[in-house]
């Protein structure tokens, strides 16, 4: 595998097949690289909300936060969790102060789980300190390079053809 620096834009090597190839393990170094990098930043996140929270806890706080409240099984289904981890997670997270959960209006077996005041106010003294670090990273980019960065990463989370 190749190495690149920021600076240096990722190019096949070779002709052919083969170049194709290589280009998919540069792809997929990059990958790599980017989620190791994600979950470096989850692992710190997740600690200055609450000390000795775990990643996968943060990214269930944070997918509450996006979504605004949201039922167990909704959050089960959408980040493709085991049901009895995500209850626990919801547990923890609730001990912790960080969601409440309030009757479902629409289905009253059913609990909504949304962000507490405090969750609020965590998540957002975290994420203050890291705002800007995905554009600072991008400071140089072109509105249309960042728009087109954007499309392809939606094509290819979708198995879409860009």
């Amino acid at each position: 595998m190749t190495s690149h620096t920021a600076s240096s834009p990722v190019a096949p090597r070779g002709n052919g097949g083969g170049a194709r190839s290589l280009a998919f393990e540069d792809l997929e170094h990059e990958f790599e690289t980017l989620f190791n990098e994600f979950r470096r930043s989850a692992l710190a996140n997740a600690a200055q909300v609450s000390e000795g929270m775990l990643p996968g806890a943060y990214k269930v706080l944070t997918t509450i936060a996006r979504l605004s409240s949201a039922t167990l099984s909704e959050l089960t289904e959408l980040m493709m969790i085991d049901k009895g981890q995500m209850s626990r997670t919801i547990r923890e997270l609730e001990e912790r102060g960080l969601i409440d959960r309030t009757p479902d209006p629409q289905d009253g077996r059913s609990v909504r789980i949304s962000l507490s005041t405090f969750g609020a106010e965590r998540l957002a003294a975290t994420r203050g300190e890291k705002e800007h670090e995905l554009r600072d990273a991008m400071a140089s980019w072109s509105v249309s390079d960042i728009v087109k960065f954007t499309e392809l990463l939606h094509a290819l989370s979708r198995g879409l053809t860009p």
